[in-house]
Parts: structure tokens; sequence; C-alpha cells
């Protein structure tokens, strides 16, 4: 199992470059905390265990109205690949299951 996430910042249409992301387990638990790329990416967090999970982002400096972003997302197979990926703008954001 792999889990990776990707951050763009819709308004510039760049990846969003040394944005802190927080991965924590349901009870709140933190596993990990790292800061995005130059190409808005981590690639190295670490595996979490099959179970529901949080990836949250620091995005005051991206967003007047969203100042973090809080992604719950579910493990079910221990061996599959995990891409969260953020697409954020001022008043928005979205998110999908990527590859």
């Amino acid at each position: 199992m792999s889990l990776s996430t990707h951050v763009l910042n819709a308004v510039t249409g760049r990846p969003a470059a040394g944005l802190r992301v927080q991965l924590s387990r349901a009870d709140g638990t933190v596993l990990a905390e790292r800061h995005t790329d130059d190409d808005g990416r981590i690639k190295d967090l670490p595996a979490p265990e099959i179970g529901t999970h949080r990836l949250t982002f620091d995005t005051a400096e991206l967003s007047p109205f969203y100042p973090s972003v809080a992604i719950d997302f579910t493990v079910a197979d221990p061996a599959a690949h995990y891409h969260v990926p953020l697409l954020l703008s001022p008043y928005s954001y979205s998110t999908y299951r990527g590859s």
C-alpha cells in the first residue's frame, strides 16, 4: 500500500509548493506531517493501515475562505496505491481518487 497527494492552485494553474499537509488516523492520531514539493506533490507519506484516515491541508495562504481542507478517505485494500489530490481555488475545492 502506498499513499501520495498533489495540490494544484486553480487560480494560477500551478502546483501549490510548500503547503503543509498532515496525515492522521480517524481517532486524530497524527501519523505524518510533510510539505508539498516544487511540483505540489508529496510522494513519501507513510502507508496507513486499513481504515479511515484524514489528510489535512493548511490552505490559509491560498484561500481567504478555507484556512484548511480536511479530506477523509478509507483504505480498504492494503495492496493498492491511494492518491488523494486537491484542486484549490480561493472559494472552492475538489478532490477525487487519483491513480
